[in-house]
């Protein structure tokens, strides 16, 4: 359906080095989180480093104040959306365990932004309904959703609830290593992914922009 010039170029392991070593500045707390959280098991759930100053930049863009977040992990994105937020901005994280929030919490100490961050220890659907039921509806400027794949769908619909018309949300892993395209690959993850991919290219609710960054970066921003 497309021709072949219209492709990203291939990345290499060669290129994607250079990438990062002439596009990413990034400060030396954020890059101790970022080895720490790498020799966790868990540790390939940390965002690749090229989106934490992207998503950084989306926020300074927007001069949003007031970002959400949900499935924070050990905090790398969440640091670089608190590095630029206005001394009055805030952040709520919205994190499932209290060990990664730890980590998370003793990093953005160190690097100075645990003021801007709130965390709310629980599960996400709690979380996001307690600030429903709170008057935090249409509030948020930015949300970022990068938690369990299954409840992708649920989390889509809360944060349009939660951001103001103009607010954007933006969901990691919407590419899921390629999966959601093979038709054959039917796994829980995959189809949750598959199907919310799917709606957000027919709602008219938002404007779209499905990035193949990292393991895919759909932008959502609510009219």
């Amino acid at each position: 359906m497309f021709p072949s010039f219209v492709r990203p170029t291939p990345m290499t392991d060669r290129l994607y080095e250079y990438v990062l070593s002439i596009g990413l500045r990034e400060p030396e707390a954020f890059g101790k989180l970022r080895e720490e959280t790498g020799k966790l098991a868990e540790g390939e759930w940390q965002i690749a480093p090229e989106q934490g100053p992207f998503l950084a930049l989306l926020v300074q863009l927007m001069g949003a104040k007031k970002c959400l977040e949900i499935g924070t992990f050990t905090g790398y994105s969440a640091m670089w959306v608190a590095s630029v937020l206005p001394p009055d901005g805030k952040l709520v994280c919205c994190e499932l365990s209290g060990a990664y929030a730890a980590i998370a919490q003793k990093h953005l100490t160190v690097a100075d932004l645990i003021d801007k961050v709130e965390f709310r220890i629980a599960p996400a659907s709690q979380s996001l309904a307690d600030l429903l039921s709170t008057g935090h509806a249409g509030t948020f400027d930015y949300a970022f959703i990068d938690a369990d794949k299954g409840a992708y769908n649920l989390y889509y619909e809360r944060c349009l609830e939660l951001v103001r018309p103009g607010g954007l949300i933006a969901i990691d892993n919407t590419l899921w290593d390629g999966k959601p395209a093979d038709a054959s690959v039917t796994d829980l993850d995959t189809l949750a992914i598959r199907a919310l991919n799917e709606k957000l290219h027919g709602d008219s609710r938002v404007s779209l922009s499905f990035l193949p960054l990292a393991d895919g970066l759909t932008l959502a921003l609510k009219r």
